[in-house]
């Protein structure tokens, strides 16, 4: 089994964001990550197993993302997270925006903390969960992308493709689930970005 590639610009990020970067067991790092390690003092650190009820979860997918959301669920099942699983429920062919949108009104409304949605490539779920008033989606392709958008945008739903390999990416789901918001600067301008919810119901 691949084990997930650490670069030095995820520990640059890290360092911007806390200065821990969290994995769950072995990991590679590329060339030029471990002295980026030392020079900026960032702790790789293995991620502690979550109490029973840490989080709640929305996840979707259409046909295309269908066997990866089944792998995510079970994954974070395991490690103890509560998953609300809003389809689809099959390999049949359907619409990516009605299960993107049912996972994103249940973190708009508060019935989920965060939501993870997948399609092929990440992209059309992305377009309609931004739709949805309160939520704040990120497609993320690197764990660069994953660390951004939660310490600067505080995003609070994920959409994902599914070219990506495994490991990867069950090492940026726990990464986003994990990080926070920095806020300071950041909290100005995502509040511009909620503003534009209130605009468009005018």
């Amino acid at each position: 089994m691949a084990k997930p590639l650490i670069t030095a610009r995820d520990i640059e990020l890290a360092a911007q964001c806390g200065g821990i970067l969290y994995v769950d067991g072995a990991y590679v790092l590329s060339p030029g990550a471990g002295d980026r390690l030392l020079k900026l003092g960032v702790k790789i650190e293995e991620r502690l197993r979550p109490s029973s009820g840490k989080m709640k979860v929305a996840v979707a997918s259409d046909h295309g993302g269908f066997e990866l959301k089944g792998v995510l669920k079970t994954h974070l099942e395991s490690l103890e997270y509560a998953v609300f699983d809003f389809g689809t429920h099959s390999k049949d062919s359907c619409d990516y925006p009605d299960f993107a949108a049912k996972a994103s009104r249940a973190v708009a409304d508060g019935t989920c903390e965060r939501g993870i949605v997948i399609d092929g490539a990440g992209i059309g779920s992305c377009m309609v969960a931004n739709k949805i008033p309160g939520v704040r989606a990120a497609k993320c392709d690197s764990l660069f992308d994953i660390l951004n958008s939660r310490a600067h945008n505080n995003a609070n739903v994920l959409t994902l493709g599914v070219k990506h390999p495994l490991e990867d990416i069950k090492n940026w789901v726990h990464q986003w689930l994990d990080a926070d918001f920095e806020g300071g600067r950041h909290e100005r301008r995502v509040k511009k970005i909620d503003e534009l919810d209130q605009v468009g119901q005018r």
